[in-house]
């Protein structure tokens, strides 16, 4: 019977392997499928708020604290990154959107562009840094401290610029953040506990390989309505879908700039995770109760977060060959102990 078990695991862990070993081929795939199959968006849909515990569960879960620890030598470059993630960008977006006017023409757009920003990075940015070759040790310090305070930093702008837009209190929204945030790193938590690190390492591909099917069902269930919005209106969702293009290129352009000084290595890994905004933790707060617009925003921003990882790959290898080259930035890291 034992043996029968172990059989029956051999072929799910051998799937999960291959899965995770695409890298960011599988991550590309997944905004393509979850468009191209919109029954599984309606399917999925309620399953939003698990999908995004289980990817903040799995990042968590990787953190190795005590290592993470002595990563925090450099502290005023960390509080830089932290303080530009958390207040410049959501600042500037709030500043620009109210002198356009735009939280007026196109409150809908306006709502999606302050959660996008307001946001903590993407959990898996430091996991896209390393598979892109890049140095991923302060991408993952600036994620832990980022995330720490975003709860505090969104119910601050959800207060000074969305006013009555939120179904929910910018305090609510705090308390929500901080609680979902809780969760997801004591279930880490335990799983290390119960594990241990060894064994999560030596899983690290089959682990990847979950971690890809959850993001499939997030976006399958964000993404569902698009191909139906497309039909709609096409000029309009391609608009959109421009603007998400945009907005993503654009913080990792300027992040890139803003810390060339660090080198431009380390520099557009910290762009990388800057660009990549964490919206499945802005849904899981809100309960996804958020206008049409703003769902569509959400939703076509999954295809730069997922493709870009896949079209910035050449450029970062450059990048990282570059400053190998000249011995202006540290080699590429993927672990913590680099």
């Amino acid at each position: 019977m034992l043996r029968v078990l172990e059989n029956l695991f051999v072929i799910p862990l051998r799937g999960l392997t291959w899965l995770g070993g695409q890298g960011t081929r599988a991550v590309a795939a997944v905004a393509f499928i979850a468009v191209a199959v919109p029954p599984l968006g309606a399917l999925l849909r309620p399953y939003v708020t698990e999908a995004i515990l289980g990817l903040l569960c799995i990042s968590f879960m990787r953190v190795d604290l005590a290592a993470l620890y002595g990563h925090l030598r450099r502290r005023a470059l960390v509080a830089t990154a932290t303080v530009w993630t958390t207040i410049g960008v959501p600042l500037i977006v709030g500043l620009i959107a109210h002198a356009t006017g735009l939280d007026r023409s196109a409150p809908g757009l306006f709502l999606a562009l302050m959660l996008q920003s307001m946001a903590s990075p993407m959990m898996a940015a430091p996991a896209l840094a390393a598979l892109m070759g890049l140095d991923a040790t302060l991408v993952l310090v600036t994620l832990v401290t980022g995330t720490a305070v975003v709860p505090f930093t969104a119910s601050l702008f959800a207060s000074l610029f969305l006013g009555g837009m939120l179904s929910i209190s910018p305090l609510v929204l705090g308390a929500k953040l901080l609680g979902i945030l809780a969760i997801s790193l004591f279930a880490a938590t335990m799983i290390r506990w119960l594990f241990g690190a060894e064994a999560i390492q030596r899983h690290k591909q089959s682990i990847d390989g979950f971690n890809i099917i959850i993001l499939f069902i997030f976006a399958s269930a964000i993404m569902g309505d698009v191909a139906h919005d497309f039909i709609a209106d096409p000029l309009f969702t391609i608009g959109i879908a421009a603007l998400a293009f945009a907005v993503y290129f654009t913080l990792l352009a300027v992040t890139t700039l803003l810390f060339r000084r660090i080198g431009y290595e380390r520099a557009f890994a910290v762009g990388l995770m800057v660009s990549q905004r964490n919206l499945g933790l802005m849904l899981a707060a809100t309960a996804g109760a958020l206008p049409t617009t703003t769902w569509l925003y959400f939703a076509l921003t999954q295809f730069p977060i997922h493709l870009a990882p896949y079209l910035l790959t050449p450029i970062a290898r450059r990048v990282t060959a570059s400053a190998d080259t000249s011995g202006t930035a540290p080699a590429g890291g993927t672990t913590l102990s680099s």
